[in-house]
């Protein structure tokens, strides 16, 4: 019988699952939709027991596909930030706050007062943030963990669990490996934090009920999972350093393979920790959200065939959907550059995408001059990839070649985790 390794991927809008042979070939793939999370304000949070139920469908809609009594390991990833409390048993005592959900504002100061700068637990959507807040009001708690830790905990019948990357932005320290000292002048007990595990590493085999029931071998292994963004790199098959990932959706957002960890708290900027290498990466408001804000995507489809990317316009854009940025330039106050505007609407489009560019190349400078190895290569995902006009007028500006990466999907990097272990 041939192995298998799946991915799961737990999104905002639906679960993925994806299949891998030895080689790394996908067997299949299956989804199922997620209702959107519950919104108030800057609250956001959901039900996980939709996340059980979603992830489990799709298992065994990918059933359909391929032989699940074949799959030896599965990993799981998740939004990063998204966490709840469970108890002893891995019965959830809170919602799950949703990884941009930032009521936790007052918790937020309080971290700020004790954290180190290059810390990832910055923020009032940090997961410390909302374990802080949690913890305020909730009772019966065992176990603080992330999205991705309670499916894979529940597929294992062990919780308590989490990998490095997600428990970045709960204070882990990728560097020392390990939970910080300050964390104790918050007051967050040690015992609730999760035993932290290198993505890709084998803890449990699964829960044999859980296996019966889904269909699964009582032999397969369960191992620590990673954030969705860090899936959908290894996907890419991004690895040495210099090799960069960006991704063209409603913002910017880069990441450069590294030699060393690199943190720029004041810009956003933060590490992940891949093996012996890092993910260096920040995001900028601007994006395809700049682009929304003056052309419909109907309008962007139709003016794309009368783009001329080696015909520059000149102008010098910074697109942003309203004012503020976070990186590559730190100013919650800065304007929009969209002038002047060309007469043509064709043209107009056309500065907004070198714009954009231009932004690209200044964030991987950034990362740079913040001790980023030299840029060698810029692999695209997200929806704006797909525009080959606009990859030429990228790698015009940011001087290095740009490609469309041929796997895109997080459940696919996942499954590629599961299959090769922890990333060297």
């Amino acid at each position: 019988m041939t192995e298998l390794f799946v991915g799961i991927d737990v999104g905002t809008s639906g679960v993925r699952a994806c299949a891998v042979d030895a080689r790394g070939d996908i067997q299949g793939a299956a989804a199922m939709a997620l209702a959107a999370p519950r919104q108030s304000g800057n609250a956001l949070d959901q039900d996980p027991e939709l996340w059980w139920q979603a992830a489990t469908a799709a298992i065994s809609k990918l059933g359909e596909i391929i032989d699940l009594g074949a799959v030896a390991r599965i990993a799981i990833d998740g939004t990063s930030g998204t966490l709840l409390l469970i108890d002893a048993d891995g019965r959830p005592r809170s919602p799950g706050l949703m990884y941009n959900d930032a009521r936790a504002t007052h918790e937020a100061k309080r971290i700020a007062a004790v954290a180190p700068p290059e810390s990832g637990a910055h923020g009032a959507s940090s997961a410390l943030a909302k374990l802080l807040h949690l913890m305020a009001s909730t009772s019966g708690a065992r176990h603080a963990v992330h999205q991705a830790d309670w499916i894979a905990g529940r597929l294992a019948g062990r919780h308590g669990v989490s990998d490095e990357n997600n428990a970045l932005k709960l204070g882990y320290d990728p560097v020392r490996r390990c939970w910080p000292q300050w964390l104790d002048q918050l007051g967050i007990p040690p015992d609730l934090l999760p035993t932290i595990l290198v993505p890709g590493t084998p803890f449990a085999e699964i829960d044999p009920a859980v296996a019966r029931r889904l269909g699964l071998s009582s032999s397969a292994r369960i191992v620590a999972g990673t954030t969705d963004g860090v899936a959908a790199v290894i996907a890419t098959g991004a690895e040495t350093p210099g090799d960069a990932v960006t991704s063209l959706g409603t913002t910017l957002v880069v990441k450069l393979v590294a030699t060393q960890p690199i943190f720029a708290a004041d810009q956003g900027v933060y590490s992940h920790r891949l093996g012996d290498k890092w993910l260096a990466g920040g995001a900028s408001n601007s994006g395809g959200a700049a682009l929304l804000a003056h052309f419909s995507t109907e309008d962007m489809d139709r003016m794309t065939p009368l783009l001329r990317p080696d015909d520059p316009t000149g102008l010098d854009y910074y697109p942003l959907p309203k004012p503020g940025e976070r990186f590559p330039i730190a100013d919650p106050a800065l304007a929009p550059r969209i002038a002047p505007r060309p007469a043509e609407d064709h043209r107009f489009f056309q500065a907004l995408l070198e714009g954009i560019a231009g932004v690209e190349a200044l964030a991987y400078r950034r990362l740079e001059a913040l001790g980023a190895p030299t840029l060698r290569r810029v692999i695209s995902i997200g929806g704006g990839a797909r525009n080959a006009a606009w990859a030429t007028i990228r790698a015009r500006i940011i001087g290095v070649p740009v490609s469309i990466a041929t796997h895109t999907e997080a459940s696919y990097g996942t499954a590629l985790l599961a299959l090769q272990g922890p990333p060297r």
